[in-house]
């Protein structure tokens, strides 16, 4: 889908179809009532009639209307002005594609991006209107033989903004575009099977990210790993036939000075849970362990697009995590990157095992921040649903930029407690800590578990486990926390 920003009358555009909104009850918006005023009254008969009563998500399309070039019009439910915000904006959008999609318009002008949404100016509206617009006609359908259904018609999107925001709108569409395309990376790799999406796959995508856009990639391989002394990451590869990696992209696109933030995203392209084998049900789900992952290179995609002035390293441990003859076993003790002990007391807790070496390795960047970010633990799922994604950190000031960028993107986190009493829980008699702390607090005790490698420098986990997919009929990648991350480091560029 291509879009553009324009400025300009409703009722005197050529459109295959305007979209306007309605308040609820029955009150139109500024674009709705001008197109009214050029219709005689056309629109509020129409909504006098109930027709649209202005709910939000709603919509009511209209043919050729009185007094009006454009071929339709649709009206799209907004809700009580009041409480009209960023939440109800985005549906709007989403229910304004779909509703355009099952058109037969090929184009459409979007008159929604010109609605007052809080404090929110014209680059937010325009970038989240560009977001949720590609998200609405994203399919995955490559590993489908034969397509299901017809693609949908709409093929531009005119977003319209007040001539004064043209300038703010320009900077939202090269945004809103970049995090459309870094989700939709994400979202495919999350999407593909474990059989296609390996290790080795992974850093095929990593280097024609590198090669597109400029970056400098490091693969390591198994042997490298070995000389380093990263066995934990290697113990969770022990029993798979595929080769482990650990990717290294970096972006420099700041000054050389200016230390980089470092984006960590554990990678196992399929969790068996090893040893401690998972249950049989939803297993095939497992194929998204490696959405932290693929959310690193999705957004150094985003990064790539804009070409940020920043400086960010995206590391990627990845292997799969199976169980065999030369598995890692529950009671075994291996050494870390570090040179810290750790007992492993049950295999299934393996995210953890390869995010810890990485953490080490990239304390040679001297990472100004380092986010790691990871669907580690179903604890995270019970204690905050699908809605937010747990934030850990050992640094309040980051912990705070980092939800701004999330109040920002809408791309939800809530900051969850680090504190060193649950560290106890980590005790091991046989070597420096174990690799789980028990059912109670699960999510707690497995950020503690990564804070004992993340002393040297400001650090931030994610859980994701709860936000990185969807199930049952709706299943799939979401992309997240892409959003999130990309505004991040967009936030960064502009405290210089």
């Amino acid at each position: 889908m291509e879009f553009s920003i324009k400025s300009g009358a409703p009722q005197t555009g050529a459109s295959g179809c305007l979209v306007v909104g309605v308040h609820e009850p029955r009150k139109l918006s500024a674009a709705a009532a001008a197109i009214d005023r050029a219709a005689k009254g056309y629109v509020s008969r129409v909504v006098r009639r109930g027709d649209m009563q202005g709910k939000a998500g709603s919509t009511l399309l209209l043919h050729d209307i009185p007094g009006i070039t454009a071929e339709r019009v649709l009206l799209v439910g907004l809700g009580p002005v009041a409480e009209f915000r960023e939440k109800r904006y985005r549906e709007a959008i989403a229910a304004a594609v779909r509703a355009l999609n099952a058109t037969g318009a090929q184009e459409a002008t979007l008159h929604l991006t010109e609605l007052a949404v809080g404090r929110r100016d014209a680059t937010w509206r325009v970038a989240h209107a560009v977001a949720v617009a590609r998200e609405g006609v994203y399919r995955f359908t490559r590993m489908k033989s034969k397509a299901e259904s017809e693609p949908p018609a709409l093929r531009r999107l005119t977003l319209n903004v007040d001539r004064a925001a043209e300038k703010g709108a320009a900077v939202g569409l090269a945004q809103g575009s970049a995090v459309a395309q870094g989700v939709s990376l994400a979202k495919d790799l999350g999407n593909l099977p474990p059989n296609v999406c390996t290790p080795t796959y992974l850093a095929a995508q990593a280097r024609e990210l590198a090669r597109r856009y400029r970056m400098k990639i490091t693969v390591l391989e198994r042997a490298d790993m070995e000389r380093l002394g990263m066995h934990t990451l290697l113990s969770v590869a022990q029993g798979s036939a595929q080769p482990p990696k650990l990717i290294v992209l970096e972006h420099r696109g700041g000054p050389k000075k200016m230390k980089p933030v470092a984006l960590v995203g554990k990678g196992i392209t399929f969790d068996t849970g090893g040893i401690s084998l998972k249950p049989a049900g939803e297993m095939d789900e497992m194929k998204f362990d490696m959405c932290g992952a693929a959310s690193v290179l999705g957004t150094m995609k985003a990064v790539g697009e804009m070409k940020l002035p920043v400086n960010v390293i995206g590391v990627v441990p990845t292997t799969e995590n199976m169980p065999g003859g030369r598995a890692t076993r529950p009671g075994d003790i291996v050494k870390s990157l570090s040179g810290q002990t750790v007992e492993i007391l049950n295999t299934d807790a393996e995210g953890r095992l390869i995010l810890c070496d990485a953490l080490t390795y990239v304390e040679r960047y001297q990472p100004a921040a380092v986010i790691d970010i990871a669907t580690l633990t179903g604890a995270c799922v019970i204690a905050l649903g699908h809605v937010a994604s747990g934030l850990f950190s050992n640094d309040d000031a980051l912990a705070r930029e980092v939800t701004s960028a999330a109040d920002t993107s809408h791309d939800r986190v809530w900051h969850m407690p680090l504190w060193d009493d649950y560290q106890e829980q980590l005790r091991s008699n046989f070597a420096d800590f174990a690799n789980i702390g028990g059912r109670p607090a699960g999510s707690v005790t497995a950020a503690c578990f990564l804070a004992r490698f993340a002393g040297k420098f400001k650090w931030a986990h994610l859980d994701i486990a709860g936000t990185a997919w969807k199930s049952g009929k709706e299943k799939g990648a979401t992309g997240r926390p892409v959003p999130l991350l990309t505004q991040f480091l967009i936030n960064r560029t502009r405290k210089g």
